[in-house]
């Protein structure tokens, strides 16, 4: 199943992704990222051998000068580390000065594969099959109409949410410019940042959320996992979130532990914890104008407004079931979108206070599991359901009404995501595990609906010559 996606915009990629390199400096920074999980290892293995009344294996004598006895210890004392002794490992630069590669280093073939060109889009799919979890990476070319998966990238668990930036950390922390990273949030309490422009990476370039203290002071039994929240990192499960492209440096998060954090991607560190929600905060999104303005939705079955520099002023509204997905409308600002698993979508004006919904729309007769917002064209918003249909919707005069529904055998519908590049463009997914991306204007229905309200292309293209058409691909009403 595939159970979030995410477009990342043209001309962002490398052109030529960077192939993964484990040298001497990343050795370090996964040991130290690994700290932990080691720790954890090490613990179960010494419960184990305490409870273990089994009698020692008695080693043949012959066998004596291979000193298996000492088999588990890496140099003198040292607890094995995740790759075993690496002081006796040997590092070159290149294969010009390893004695044992004699092939002279050529053109890889399928360098081609590997580019990314700026006309293409990457579509993030997080994909979860046999209990294995991973980030599928797919290369989206539009006027080629091709799509196909470019690299992936091994997950921990069960992944929940996906959310895009571009503030530099971890290894390229300093250096100038964008950078192109993909934060994901799983069943585990910590948020991984990978590199989206690193090919088949061994660990994310950043973890939030794994405490030092805690790190530091674990000695001893084992510990289980304390569920009591925390103000400096979760401890459950992360199930939304949102980064601030104002403020670039700041990323929101929303756990199963009832709180919403904000991270300082600087120091890798919480910047501030909420803790106005009293269950499961389902989704958080950043307000795209006032910088330091979210909307939240928890299970509590409410929905908040909040300024993170006012945390105890909070504009609240009830729902009356467990939310699914919410989105600011990018027309009016000051308006929301809401979605519950009671089928319906309900849109909220913040200058009403904590009045009741401008509009209730019963949307589908199950859950809307997915819901998103037209950038570009006034008044079109997409739902996807557990019923397995997507359907898509105008907002005319203020009253919303279907336009279109379509069942593309995507199974239950998890998440649907416009382009940020091409407003016509929709890209789905759902339990079956496939990715299908639907450009929405091929449907008549859906031209003559938004005709005159956004970026719709013509199909009058009779008067223009062939050779115009591959420069003059669309011709936009306004």
């Amino acid at each position: 199943m595939i159970s979030a996606i995410l477009w990342v915009r043209k001309g962002i990629s490398s052109e030529r992704p960077e192939r993964y390199e484990l040298d001497e400096k990343e050795f370090e920074r996964i040991q130290k990222l690994s700290l932990m999980d080691l720790e954890d290892v090490e613990e179960e293995a010494a419960n184990v051998n305490e409870t273990t009344n089994a009698e020692t294996t008695e080693i043949d004598p012959a066998l004596d000068e291979y000193h298996l006895e000492d088999y588990d210890k890496s140099g003198s004392g040292q607890s094995l580390s995740i790759f075993g002794n690496s002081d006796s490992l040997s590092y070159y630069t290149s294969n010009d000065e390893d004695p044992y590669i004699t092939l002279d280093d050529e053109p890889n073939e399928d360098d081609a594969d590997v580019q990314i060109l700026p006309t293409d889009n990457l579509i993030i799919a997080a994909r979860t099959e046999d209990d294995v979890s991973q980030l599928e990476i797919y290369v989206y070319g539009e006027q080629e109409d091709s799509l196909y998966v470019h690299h992936d990238i091994l997950l921990p668990s069960f992944p929940l949410c996906l959310e895009w930036l571009d503030f530099r950390l971890g290894r390229n922390a300093e250096m100038e410019g964008g950078g192109n990273y993909v934060a994901v949030g799983t069943f585990e309490p910590e948020i991984e940042i990978w590199n989206l422009d690193v090919i088949d990476p061994m660990y994310p370039d950043a973890i939030l959320g794994k405490s030092q203290a805690e790190m530091g002071s674990r000695k001893g039994k084992k510990k289980k996992r304390n569920k009591k929240p925390n103000p400096d990192y979760h401890v459950d499960a992360i199930m939304s979130l949102s980064w601030n492209k104002l403020h670039r440096n700041i990323l929101a998060s929303s756990s199963a532990d009832t709180t919403v954090k904000l991270w300082d991607l600087s120091s890798l560190s919480v910047a501030h914890s909420f803790t106005h929600h009293k269950d499961k905060v389902q989704s958080v999104l950043w307000h795209p104008i006032e910088s330091t303005v979210f909307v939240t939705a928890s299970y509590d079955k409410t929905v908040t407004v909040l300024d993170s520099r006012a945390p105890d002023n909070i504009t609240l509204w009830n729902l009356g079931a467990d939310p699914e997905c919410v989105h600011w409308d990018p027309f009016a600002p000051y308006c929301f979108y809401v979605s519950s698993e009671d089928g319906l979508v309900q849109y909220f004006d913040v200058r009403n206070g904590s009045g009741g919904a401008v509009f209730r729309l019963h949307a589908h007769d199950a859950a809307v599991s997915s819901m998103d917002v037209n950038p570009s064209i006034n008044g079109c918003f997409v739902t996807g359901s557990t019923d397995k249909t997507v359907k898509i919707w105008n907002i005319n005069e203020g009253k919303p009404g279907m336009v279109l529904s379509r069942n593309f055998d995507l199974g239950k519908v998890f998440t649907t995501k416009f382009s940020p590049d091409s407003p016509f463009q929709l890209a789905m997914a759902g339990s079956n595990g496939k990715v299908h991306v639907w450009d929405i204007s091929s449907n008549a229905y859906v031209r003559e609906a938004f005709r005159g309200r956004g970026l719709i292309p013509s199909t009058e293209f009779t008067l223009i010559e062939k050779e115009e058409q591959d420069c003059l691909r669309y011709i936009y009403y306004y």
